[in-house]
């Protein structure tokens, strides 16, 4: 009631928003706060201008949103909220700590398709691009964005085509600024792998991404999921392209056969990873050269170990 009646006085509505705050570490009082969700957001679409009370709003909202993960509580957001966190991300866009914050909290509500598909309809795909040309040394930034670009590439609501393909020079970016990140790595593999299901690649981009993830699987071999979507992304290549299978087979800092090889050493006991490795590996075996490096390399021999650890799969 005192939010509702005050909603025009910003220090009212800062008030507000810390003193919802102290709450926040009580696990039983996430029912009550998940009702003022709408208010907080309210406030902050009403004093968009104020950085502190953005960053304090921003701040409560994931605290609040963490929580309902934590306890399983799906929450889909309207466009009216998707748009007044873009409204924010507009207005204060050179301000690193708020977007760090505001892209956080993006990457956590797109993991519903409802509110994906609210961000999608807001326009948010250019904001997300040039955040991430301008802060691409921010790790937690790269992070959220590439999230956020995963769900909408990998949602099956049909984004515009062109948007998502001026999202791969960026996302090749952000791979090639944090490799050695497997947190950032693992979210930017995702991402280029949605994107190569979407046909967002152009044939230039074929071997220089497929050298990209390359080099990621190179780095961070112990990490299930990346692997697992770096497998797919480079299967995705190959399919579509003669001249990633051949970059894949002669890199020059080493064949991805051995790192496939590899892989299945690290994760063999981990039925996603084998099998993302066996979808690469079918799409490795459709060009003749790849075939011939693959008997040099004794494959067969991988593939029967394979085949006699999952025989019921």
């Amino acid at each position: 009631e005192f939010m509702q009646a005050f909603w025009d006085i910003e220090e009212a509505q800062a008030k507000a928003i810390q003193h919802l705050a102290s709450f926040v570490r009580d696990k039983s009082a996430l029912p009550y706060l998940l009702t003022f969700t709408e208010l907080i957001i309210f406030a902050m679409k009403t004093h968009v201008d104020s950085l502190e009370l953005q960053v304090d709003g921003c701040s409560l909202l994931l605290e609040i949103l963490s929580q309902a993960l934590e306890q399983d509580v799906v929450m889909a957001l309207d466009e009216n909220v998707t748009g007044s966190l873009l409204e924010t991300v507009r207005k204060h866009s050179e301000n690193e700590e708020l977007l760090s914050l505001v892209c956080t909290l993006l990457m956590m509500i797109s993991a519903s398709e409802v509110t994906a598909e609210n961000l999608r309809k807001v326009g948010v795909i250019p904001d997300l691009l040039s955040i991430l040309r301008n802060f691409l040394h921010n790790e937690k930034i790269c992070l959220s964005c590439c999230g956020v670009l995963w769900s909408l590439a990998a949602s099956e609501n049909n984004v515009d085509q062109a948007l998502l393909k001026s999202a791969v020079p960026v996302t090749s970016a952000v791979l090639q600024e944090h490799l050695q990140n497997g947190t950032v790595t693992e979210s930017a593999c995702s991402a280029l792998w949605a994107l190569s299901l979407q046909g967002c690649l152009t044939e230039n981009e074929y071997e220089p991404t497929t050298a990209l993830l390359l080099d990621a699987l190179r780095m961070n071999p112990e990490r299930p999921l990346l692997v697992k979507n770096t497998c797919l992304a480079l299967a995705s290549l190959l399919r579509l392209s003669e001249i990633s299978a051949l970059r894949f087979i002669t890199d020059s800092k080493g064949s991805g056969i051995n790192l496939i090889k590899d892989a299945y050493c690290l994760h063999y006991d981990d039925p996603a990873v084998v099998e993302s490795i066996c979808v690469l590996i079918n799409e490795m075996a459709q060009y003749d050269d790849v075939v011939l490096d693959m008997l040099s390399q004794k494959m067969e021999e991988l593939l029967s170990e394979i085949k006699s650890c999952f025989p019921s799969s």
